[in-house]
C-alpha cells in the first residue's frame, strides 16, 4: 500500500521545525534509510504474477523524506538478480546516480549499496536502470518534502501509475525487433542496456529519413498491455482514499509506466498544477492534464464540502484503457468504473506545456553552446536513436564545467518521445519556434513532428545519461549522454 499523508496528523505527531532547526547538527545524525529490492506476488485482474518491488523494512514501498534530510540510503538487493536503481529527479554527484556503466558497477545479488547526498524536494521516483527490469514494476515513489509542505494542512496522495504485462518484457521486445535480447549490452559510452541482434534493421536505403518518415502513418503505442495500475490496482478493484468534506488535497502523479502516456482525468474536480517533475510553476487550472513516461505532476483539489466521491483517473494515450483512484469521503457510495472510456483519448500535444511558467527559472544567460539533435525511428523496423538512424549509435553531446547549454530536440519520427536528461534539470525554452520561459523539468515531451528547446547550466560534472523515457526506445537506441569535458 503506498502511503498517504495528512499534514494535521503529522504535524501533530512531528517536533517542529523550529525545534529542529535550533537541535545541535550533531543531535540531528540519523542512520540511513533502508530500502530492498525485492520480488513479491501481485495479482492482477484476478491472476497472481511475480513482480519487483523497492520497499522499506515496514513493507512500504518507496521512500519519503522530510525538510534537512539527507538522502542516506542503504540499498540491499534481495531480488535474486543484479540490479541497479536511479533516483530520477535527484541531482546526486555522478557517482551516485544509479546508472552502471564502466565506472560504475551493477549491484549484485545479496550485495548492499550506499549513498548520501543531499536530496532535491518535490515529487519523484526510483526505478531501475538495467535491462527491462523496470517493465515488472522495479520502481517506488520517492517524496522529498519542502518546509511549505509540512506546514501546510493539506492531504497528500502519491498515485504510482504503470503499464503491466503477465509476459516476459524480452519477448516483448523480441517481437517488436525480430530478434534476440540479453540483459547485458551496454551503449557505446558503457551506460548499460540491451544487448540484441536486431537483422533488417537498416534504415531504407535510397530514402532520406525525412522521406521515409512522410510515408509512415502516425503511432501512438508500441505495446497492448494486460492491465494499467494505479498503486498497483486496476478499476476493477481501485484503492479507495478516505477524504475529509471540503478538504484539500495534494495530488503527487508519478507516470512510471514502461511505454504508455496517459492524460488525467479529474471528473467534476478542477485541479490546479502547481509542479512539475517536483518543480513549482504558476498555479494553472483544469480537469484534464498530460502526463508522460517519466514525468510528475503534482495538483491541489479543492473537495466539495458536501462530499462525494471523486475518481482520479489516468486515461491511456491514443486508446479506451484507463486506470485510477477514487477520492472519497466517509459514508458515500462508491460506484463501479469501467476501465474503458466511451472513447480514445487523443494524442499528447504541448497545450498545457505551453502555459506552465517555472516559479524559479534559469537565471537569464546568452548560451555558450548549442546543440541540435534530431530524434528518429520507426516502428518497423523497430529502431530509435538520437541523430543517427541508421546504426542507433549516436556520439556524446559534450560539455563544459560553467557553460549555458541549449539543446535544440527535432522529432523526425512518427512517435512522441518523453526526453529525460540525468543529474540536472532544465527550463523549457521553446516550443516549435516561439520563445518561451517554461517550466523546470527533467523529462519533456516531444511530440510527433514537434520541436522542443531546452537549457540548462553544466554544475554537475560527470557523464549523464540523455534518453527516451520510453523504455523500448531507449533499449533499441534512443540513448546518448551529456558528457563533461
Amino acid at each position: 500500500m503506498f502511503q498517504q499523508i495528512s499534514r494535521r496528523r503529522l504535524m501533530a505527531g512531528s517536533v517542529s521545525l523550529a525545534t529542529v532547526a535550533a537541535m545541535p547538527r550533531l543531535a540531528l545524525a540519523a542512520a540511513p534509510h533502508r530500502l530492498a529490492i525485492t520480488r513479491r506476488t501481485l495479482e492482477v485482474n484476478g491472476k497472481a504474477a511475480t513482480v519487483f518491488g523497492i520497499v522499506q523494512p515496514d513493507g512500504r514501498s518507496g521512500l519519503v523524506l522530510d525538510p534537512g534530510q539527507r538522502f542516506q540510503v542503504d540499498l540491499a538487493n534481495d531480488a535474486g538478480e543484479a540490479a541497479i536503481i536511479h533516483w530520477h529527479g535527484m541531482t546526486p554527484p555522478y557517482l551516485q546516480d544509479g546508472v552502471a556503466d564502466k565506472m560504475r558497477p551493477l549491484l549484485a545479488a545479496g550485495a548492499t549499496a550506499s549513498y548520501d547526498f543531499d536530496p532535491r524536494p518535490g515529487t519523484h521516483w526510483m526505478h531501475s536502470h538495467h535491462g527491462l527490469q523496470e517493465q515488472s514494476l522495479m520502481a517506488a515513489p520517492l517524496i522529498v518534502h519542502s518546509a511549505e509542505d509540512m506546514s501546510a494542512d493539506i492531504q497528500e496522495v502519491v498515485v504510482l501509475l504503470h503499464d503491466f504485462t503477465f509476459r516476459d518484457p524480452a519477448e516483448i521486445l523480441a517481437e517488436l525487433t525480430g530478434g534476440t535480447v540479453s540483459h547485458t549490452g551496454h551503449d557505446m559510452s558503457g551506460h548499460d542496456m540491451l544487448s540484441m541482434e536486431m537483422p533488417g534493421m537498416e534504415m531504407p536505403g535510397s530514402e532520406t529519413p525525412d522521406m521515409a518518415m512522410d510515408q509512415m502513418p502516425m503511432d501512438l503505442n508500441d505495446v497492448e498491455y494486460d492491465a494499467y495500475l494505479a498503486n498497483d490496482r486496476t478499476l476493477a478493484d481501485p484503492q479507495v482514499v478516505r477524504t475529509e468534506r471540503g478538504g484539500r488535497v495534494r495530488l503527487r502523479l508519478i507516470n512510471g509506466a514502461t511505454t504508455t502516456a496517459f492524460h488525467i482525468d479529474l471528473g467534476a474536480l478542477i485541479g490546479t498544477v502547481v509542479a512539475v517533475d517536483g518543480n513549482p510553476v504558476r498555479p494553472v487550472s483544469g480537469q484534464r492534464f498530460p502526463i508522460s513516461m517519466g514525468q510528475r505532476l503534482d495538483i491541489i483539489l479543492n473537495l466539495p464540502k458536501e462530499g462525494g466521491a471523486f475518481p482520479i483517473l489516468a486515461h491511456r494515450e491514443g486508446a479506451r484503457q484507463r486506470t485510477g483512484i477514487i477520492l472519497a469521503s466517509p459514508g458515500s457510495a462508491i460506484a463501479k468504473i469501467p476501465d474503458l472510456a466511451e472513447a480514445d483519448s487523443a494524442p499528447l500535444d504541448l497545450q498545457c506545456e505551453a502555459r506552465l511558467e517555472a516559479l524559479s527559472p534559469l537565471a537569464r544567460k546568452s548560451p555558450d553552446r548549442v546543440i541540435q539533435v534530431a530524434l528518429n525511428g520507426t516502428m518497423s523496423p523497430y529502431v530509435w536513436s538520437i541523430d543517427d538512424p541508421a546504426t542507433g549509435r549516436q556520439a556524446p553531446l559534450d560539455v563544459a564545467p560553467g557553460q549555458r547549454i541549449v539543446i535544440e530536440m527535432v522529432n523526425r519520427s512518427h512517435m512522441a518521445h518523453p526526453m529525460h536528461l540525468h543529474g540536472h534539470h532544465f527550463q523549457v525554452i521553446g516550443l516549435q519556434d516561439r520563445a518561451v520561459l517554461g517550466a523546470m523539468r527533467d523529462t519533456v515531451l516531444v511530440p510527433m513532428g514537434g520541436k522542443v528547446t531546452i537549457a540548462f547550466d553544466a554544475d554537475n560534472a560527470g557523464r549523464w545519461p540523455f534518453h527516451c523515457h520510453n523504455l523500448l526506445h531507449m533499449a533499441t537506441g534512443m540513448m546518448t549522454e551529456v558528457a563533461y569535458s
